[in-house]
């Protein structure tokens, strides 16, 4: 199910035609002809739409990347079905880098009961500048530690 939902999210969210996404595919070992994913559109694009847009728990989190030498933030949410809703690439990591993920966000989905982050504060800054999330419950994880 994992193909089928990437195959669509790709069409979806990208302008992409049938044969850009099996061209996508492809380049990841994964075989399958632009007529198979029209009927998995067909088939499953209204429902992946639906599902990824009512209102549920996000997860917020970033990764720090380097572009061409310079650092950057990775910016992803992910609801709790752990289809990922938006990514930012963004070269800072504050409250305006957030309150802009954000609108993304909330340009494409309703409202989340819950959004669950790090403990970063941009995140609670930008969040509160919104009225519709004021109700929301707002949940921080501890970060994880490697070493």
């Amino acid at each position: 199910m994992t193909i089928i939902q990437h195959a669509v999210w790709f069409y979806h969210r990208f302008p992409l035609n049938y044969r850009d996404v099996q061209e996508l595919l492809h380049q990841r070992g994964i075989e399958v002809s632009h007529e198979t994913l029209r009927e998995w559109y067909l088939k499953f694009g209204p429902l992946f739409t639906d599902e990824s847009r009512r209102g549920s728990s996000w997860l917020l989190d970033k990764v720090c990347t380097t572009v061409d030498g310079v650092r950057h933030w990775l910016w992803r949410a992910v609801n709790e079905r752990g289809f990922v809703l938006d990514i930012f690439l963004q070269r800072h990591q504050d409250t305006e880098a957030a309150r802009i993920f954000l609108i993304k966000l909330l340009g494409e989905y309703n409202d989340p009961d819950t959004i669950c982050t790090d403990q970063l504060r941009s995140y609670g800054d930008a969040i509160r500048e919104f009225a519709n999330l004021v109700h929301v419950d707002h949940q921080h994880r501890a970060l994880q530690q490697h070493g």
